[in-house]
C-alpha cells in the first residue's frame, strides 16, 4: 500500500495524513469525513463548552465512522477555557485511543493520565527543545510545524524545511511534520525530510464538508501565499491567519498595546462564527497557512486527500525512474 509509515501502522490509518485541528470547524462531520477518507481526523474539544456537549459530539463522530480518529486538547489561552482533565476522562470512557495536545506548555498531567488509560498522545509544538520535552513526558508522537503553518506558529520562526529534519534527528519517536503543505509535492517533501506523517489544514478549509460559508471558501481560493499575517504575538499566542479587515484590526490593537482581553475579544469565536455562518468575510479571523496560494477549488475532502496521495506517488515514481 502507498506510503505506509510508523504513523499509519500505529494509528491504523490508510495514509500518513493528519487533518489539522481547526477550532469551530473540526466537528463530527468533518472529522468523520477525514477518517473515512483514510487520514486521521482530529476533533476540536475546545469548541464544546460543556462535557455533555463534547461527549455528544464524540458519539456523533463514532456514529459517522468506524475508522480511528483523535481528539485535540487545547492548552492555549481562551476566553472560555474547558477542563481538559474532565474531557480526557470522557475520551477514555468513549474508547478513543489517540489525543493531540497543543499549547504553550508541556502537558505533563495529561500525558500521565493518558498513559494510565492506554491512550496515545501526539504533542504538537514548534521547536526541538519542546519536542524533546514532549518525548520525555511520554508522547508517542510529536508534531512539529514550521513558520509557514496556519494557526499557532510559536515565536521561533523556523521554516518547515529546516525544522522537520532537525526534530527527526533529535527524537527517538515518530515525527509528524507540517507547515505550508497543501498538495502532493509538499506531502512527499515532508516524508523525504524524515517525517513519518504530514499534518495539513489549509487545503481542507475549502472541502465541501468544512462548515464555513461558500463566500469564505471562494475568498480563500482567490488568495495567494502573500495573503496571510501573524497576529497575537504580543500576548504569546502567535497565529498565522488569513489577511482581512478583522486580522488587521487585531494587529492594530497589538500595535496600540491594548490589553489581552481586548485582543482576545477582537479575535473571539463569536466574531468568527458570524463569518462562518453568514459569509461576512471580514467579520472574524481564520487560521490559514501560506499554502493557501495552492488551493484552487471546492470539492469533497476525500477527493482532496486522494489527489494529494496520487500526485505524491506519481512524483515518487518519476524520481525513481529518472
Amino acid at each position: 500500500m502507498m506510503f505506509q509509515t510508523d504513523i499509519t501502522r500505529m494509528f491504523g490509518i490508510k495514509y500518513p495524513i493528519v487533518v489539522g485541528t481547526m477550532a469551530h470547524l473540526s466537528c463530527a462531520e468533518m472529522v468523520a469525513a477525514a477518517s473515512n477518507a483514510g487520514a486521521l481526523g482530529v476533533l476540536s474539544s475546545a469548541t464544546f463548552l460543556t462535557g455533555e456537549a463534547f461527549r455528544n459530539e464524540v458519539k456523533k463522530v463514532k456514529d459517522l465512522t468506524d475508522r480511528p480518529f483523535a481528539v485535540n486538547l487545547n492548552l492555549f489561552p481562551s476566553m472560555k477555557p474547558i477542563d481538559n482533565m474532565e474531557y480526557l476522562e470522557i475520551i477514555a470512557d468513549e474508547g478513543i485511543k489517540i489525543i493531540e495536545t497543543s499549547g504553550n506548555k508541556a502537558p505533563e498531567e495529561i500525558a500521565k493520565k493518558a498513559k494510565e488509560h492506554g491512550i496515545l498522545m501526539i504533542h504538537k509544538c514548534v521547536g526541538v527543545r519542546y519536542a524533546l520535552k514532549a518525548q520525555s513526558i511520554g508522547a508517542a508522537v510529536v508534531t512539529v510545524v514550521g513558520y509557514e503553518n496556519g494557526g499557532a506558529t510559536g515565536t521561533l520562526d523556523i521554516t518547515t524545511l529546516c525544522l522537520v529534519p532537525r526534530v527527526v534527528d533529535a527524537l527517538n519517536i515518530p515525527v509528524i511534520g507540517g507547515g505550508g503543505v497543501a498538495d502532493g509535492r509538499g506531502f512527499l517533501a515532508l516524508l523525504a525530510l524524515g517525517a513519518h506523517g504530514v499534518i495539513m489544514g489549509t487545503p481542507f478549509l475549502v472541502a465541501e464538508e468544512c462548515p464555513i460559508h461558500r463566500n469564505l471558501k471562494e475568498a480563500l481560493i482567490r488568495a495567494t501565499e502573500l495573503d496571510t499575517m501573524i497576529v497575537m504575538r504580543g500576548i504569546k499566542n502567535s497565529h498565522r491567519v488569513w489577511t482581512n479587515e478583522a486580522s488587521k484590526k487585531v494587529a492594530e490593537l497589538e500595535r496600540q498595546q491594548a490589553g489581552i482581553e481586548d485582543i482576545i475579544h477582537a479575535a473571539s469565536g463569536e466574531r468568527v462564527q458570524k463569518m462562518y455562518r453568514n459569509g461576512d468575510v471580514n467579520a472574524g479571523i481564520i487560521s490559514c497557512g501560506q499554502g493557501v496560494g495552492l488551493i484552487k477549488k471546492i470539492r469533497p475532502l476525500k477527493e482532496i486527500i486522494e489527489e494529494i496521495v496520487f500526485q505524491a506517488d506519481e512524483l515518487r515514481r518519476n524520481l525513481v525512474a529518472s
